[in-house]
């Protein structure tokens, strides 16, 4: 079926889902055999060998496994998808694939924290070349690219302080330098942001955030270009990072509400981040859908909408923040985000707590600062609850 004429909560139900399952299942079958039987060789070779359709050992695929990837294929507009058994798999199977020996990588300073250490630790020990940008400065890093590099490695929005790159911009000169642009576009989701329309050549997702959107599966996906995704899902093939069937159903089912979901999270964390702003005791907020965010006019022209996480902080450092967030009520105190439940905590014990407090100082995360990750709450009881918590301090 062509779903390229429907809308995404139409995509997100029915790709990948189209067609009759067994014995005529209208949910997706959870496929848990790590093995496919044939009775005729010549078929199995075929098989094995990508000459007819199939699956011959769940490490390459798998039934359920590829309803997911279909799913994440259509709602981004790619030419193909694979999964991974997390969204740190997705990524360091991705960089891994491209960045050999003697390759340059233009990145931001702001990136999760997983990915900051594959770039400040792990690349650089296999002899790549790192170069990380300023990462509100376009000029600086169109120049950077412009020096010669391999990929280009672009998150926007930025976790977790939300600043905002320009996808079309550094995917163009990206192209001029011959180099592959890869997005993370997990804070956005393909309901917000569609990076692929805007030039990048691949996109990243952790699925363990809002495409499960219930904080009870892992994994990562990878869509894009059907040349460079082959080249992953080689490499991914034998590094081993597959996804298993349980999670794939899990993660395939939680996007059928993605659309409703981020629909609500958009508009909540819009009325969140104006009620902080105005707070006296919040420092600033990181938000781009708010005015004063030095990424909004990016955002507006990027975005559909600008997403359910925000970052503020507060007035007196992280002795506040040890104050405030347990006060918090409608809240989990947790290392995730994405959820339908309402997720907070500070970046030494979320998104970059495999950093020491001087490389998050050097990439700009001030230890006072909050993420926020709005759930599907109802909005007057989140700021009922933000505004106790803060009457405390």
């Amino acid at each position: 079926m062509d779903f390229d004429k429907y809308k995404k909560g139409t995509q997100a139900v029915w790709a990948g889902e189209d067609d009759p399952f067994t014995e005529g299942a209208v949910t997706t079958p959870i496929v848990n055999s790590v093995a496919f039987s044939y009775k005729d060789l010549d078929h199995w070779h075929d098989v094995a060998t990508g000459k007819s359709a199939g699956h011959i050992y769940s490490r390459n695929t798998n039934p359920t496994v590829a309803v997911l990837e279909a799913k994440i294929q259509v709602l981004e507009g790619a030419e193909a998808a694979i999964a991974f058994s997390t969204g740190m798999g997705a990524i360091s199977n991705t960089l891994f694939s491209f960045l050999t020996p003697g390759k340059r990588v233009v990145s931001l300073k702001d990136t999760y924290g997983g990915t900051s250490r594959l770039l400040l630790d792990f690349l650089p020990a296999y002899h790549v070349e790192v170069k990380l940008c300023d990462t509100t400065d376009h000029e600086q890093i169109e120049a950077e690219i412009a020096k010669g590099c391999d990929l280009v490695y672009l998150e926007t929005p930025t976790n977790p302080t939300l600043k905002i790159v320009d996808i079309q911009r550094l995917s163009a000169a990206a192209k001029k330098a011959g180099a592959i642009v890869v997005v993370d576009n997990t804070f956005a989701t393909p309901v917000n942001q569609h990076p692929l329309q805007l030039g990048a050549d691949l996109v990243i997702h952790s699925a363990t955030k809002y495409l499960c959107g219930h904080s009870d599966a892992m994994g990562g996906l990878l869509c894009g270009n059907k040349e460079l995704v082959k080249k992953v899902f080689q490499f991914r093939e034998i590094n081993g990072a597959s996804l298993q069937a349980d999670p794939a159903y899990m993660i395939a089912r939680g996007m059928k509400t993605l659309e409703l979901r981020i629909e609500r999270q958009n508009a909540s964390a819009m009325k969140i981040a104006r009620y902080l702003k105005a707070h006296p005791r919040v420092k600033d907020v990181f938000y781009p859908g708010l005015e004063t965010h030095n990424g909004h006019e990016i955002a507006k022209k990027q975005m559909n909408g600008f997403g359910g996480i925000m970052s503020f902080s507060l007035d007196g450092g992280y002795e506040l923040v040890k104050k405030v967030l347990p006060k918090l009520r409608f809240t989990h105190l947790a290392a995730s985000l994405g959820s339908v439940s309402t997720l907070a905590g500070p970046p030494r014990t979320t998104s970059h707590v495999e950093l020491t407090e001087e490389q998050r100082r050097l990439l700009g995360i001030p230890e006072s600062l909050i993420r926020y990750s709005v759930g599907i709450e109802n909005v007057e009881d989140l700021l009922q609850d933000l505004d106790a918590a803060l009457a405390t301090i």
